[in-house]
């Protein structure tokens, strides 16, 4: 039983299940009554007290609201919450209901209801649970609404999938095939662009601009180039022109030879020659005629667009490699870069140390032959020092021209070019060749060889000279990258 007082009440902490909640604890000043049961004053400045009102909203039920009012009304105290001793009865009262409602409850246990869930239009739980398409159709909704269910995977669409890529890779490589030729001129504009940009570094290093040190390798390059057609030209047109002036002498003398004759009347030769010398056969032999023709001017054009694809690679080469490299995602573009650059350093190198090795051997020639006596010279050199640049059998294939050429000289001169190219070939294989390559390429011999045959096999004298290149940048690869992550594995 408590008891009041007129400063407040003194009750003990274990008859108060509500002492947590007492005033006492609340930092707010509330107003007590004076002395002569009237209520205090408030402070200035402070909140009016609360007055009785209607019962608030919420688990206080009406009749204990109501009795609360009543006593703080009759003993002068302010309005406001329900203490507990008006409370209690309406809370013993509930007390009571909650023990009815959970014997309900646990009576009814055995048969749960299912719950009802309102976000998905009254459906029960167990029937969302259920359904795959709530799953599948549910996600984040974002700014272009939410995901819709995906496709099923039939046998048509995967079977409609593989046909469609079947015929996009069949038109790609229709699309390859008929634009090799231009290909093939873009791969070769790239490596001489490539092998002759250490020439534009090293003459912008020494003062000159991008622009200008590009016209000067490019002047350089057309100055060799017309040079050698010069060198090849007039002896194939002089030597065409004695034929042609001596052809007759030739008839005559074989006429005369009476082997020959003999030859003639045994397998009818000269019936032969005249059934061959219709109209179908000159047509023929005429078209042959302009098909050489078409033949010659199709490799202008050719070096043409080559020189002009080289010029243009050279004069944007670092744009171009730069925006190469932009292709690849951020977090690996360090390490392509300082790959690529390696490939491009290796083969420019390379580049380099042929041309040196194929201008030594043209020097090489057309000082031996100025020396023994060679009809055409500089012609001769040029025939080496282009044949050198295929890479192991170039340099044969340039000897046996020589050599053939001495033979039909004289026998001796003949001779000394064999044994001339015999000892020369021995020091450039063993001496020259290692010292300039092995700084550009380390590539063995033996995939050297078979990377020269693929590559006279695909690309005809192109691929021969771009094998060697290739082999090294792929050999590189394998070895930073591939080789690597298979020992990681």
């Amino acid at each position: 039983m408590s008891q009041d007082g007129p400063s407040g009440s003194a009750r003990p902490d274990h008859d108060d299940p509500f002492a947590a909640l007492r005033p006492e604890d609340d930092p707010t000043p509330t107003a007590h009554p004076a002395s002569d049961g009237t209520p205090e004053d408030p402070a200035p400045g402070a909140d009016p007290a609360p007055t009785a009102g209607p019962a608030p909203d919420g688990p206080w039920p009406a009749g204990a609201a109501a009795s609360g009012a009543g006593a703080r009304a009759s003993t002068g105290v302010p309005a406001g919450p329900p203490t507990p001793e008006a409370t209690g009865g309406a809370l013993a009262d509930e007390a009571a209901a909650d023990e009815a409602a959970a014997g309900g409850a646990s009576a009814g246990a055995a048969s749960p209801r299912p719950t009802v869930n309102q976000a998905s239009g009254g459906r029960t739980a167990e029937t969302n649970a259920s359904d795959p398409t709530e799953f599948e159709v549910g996600g984040p909704s974002g700014r272009f609404g939410t995901p819709g269910r995906p496709l099923r995977r039939s046998s048509f669409l995967i079977g409609f999938t593989g046909a469609l890529g079947v015929l996009l890779a069949y038109a790609v490589f229709l699309g390859l095939r008929n634009a090799a030729g231009i290909l093939v001129l873009v791969v070769i504009a790239l490596f001489l662009a490539v092998g002759l940009h250490p020439a534009v570094v090293r003459l912008r290093g020494w003062g000159l601009s991008h622009g200008l040190a590009v016209a000067v390798v490019t002047l350089t390059v057309l100055l060799l180039i017309v040079g050698g057609v010069l060198a090849l030209v007039p002896p194939v047109v002089t030597q065409s022109g004695q034929f042609i002036q001596q052809l007759p002498s030739y008839v005559d003398e074989l006429r005369r030879n009476p082997t020959v004759n003999d030859l003639v009347e045994r397998y009818d030769l000269m019936q032969r020659v005249q059934s061959a010398a219709n109209a179908d056969n000159i047509g023929r032999a005429l078209g042959g005629v302009l098909g050489g023709a078409q033949l010659i001017f199709g490799t202008i054009f050719r070096a043409l667009t080559v020189l002009v694809l080289t010029i243009y690679f050279l004069a944007y080469f670092d744009k171009l490699r730069a925006l190469g490299y932009a292709l690849v995602p951020r977090s690996r573009r360090e390490r392509v870069r300082l790959i690529g650059d390696e490939i491009l350093t290796r083969v420019g190198a390379y580049m380099v140390g042929a041309l040196s090795i194929a201008v030594l051997a043209g020097a090489s020639t057309f000082v031996f032959a100025l020396v023994v006596g060679l009809p055409y010279p500089f012609a001769l050199a040029v025939v080496v020092a282009v044949t050198d640049l295929i890479p192991q059998i170039g340099a044969t294939l340039g000897a046996v021209v020589v050599t053939l050429v001495g033979f039909a000289t004289d026998l001796p001169v003949g001779i000394a070019c064999l044994i001339f190219f015999l000892i020369y070939q021995q020091v450039e294989n063993y001496l020259i060749y290692p010292k300039i390559m092995r700084r550009a390429v380390a590539v063995n011999e033996v995939a050297a060889l078979l990377a020269a045959l693929l590559g006279v096999s695909l690309l005809g004298v192109v691929g021969a000279l771009i094998a060697i290149p290739t082999v090294a940048a792929l050999q590189l690869i394998l070895r930073e990258v591939v080789l690597p992550r298979q020992e990681s594995r």
